[in-house]
């Protein structure tokens, strides 16, 4: 026998392997493009205040 015989390897095993580091990739690739740590989404909810601020108190109203 040769020595490739001896390492059998479940088919089932090395399929979910493969789709389970695709399916990891893909979450990195999505993780790059739209992921934003907690520091970047409270400042932009802290600007975003603040600019809701500065309209509501710079706002004309008309009687």
């Amino acid at each position: 026998m040769s020595e490739r015989s001896n390492n059998v390897v479940g088919l089932g095993k090395v399929r979910k392997a493969r789709e389970r580091d695709l399916r990891k990739a893909v979450a990195e690739e999505n993780a790059v493009k739209f992921g934003r740590t907690k520091a970047q989404k409270v400042l932009e909810a802290t600007q975003s205040e603040q600019a809701r601020k500065m309209l509501d108190n710079n706002r004309i109203e008309e009687e």
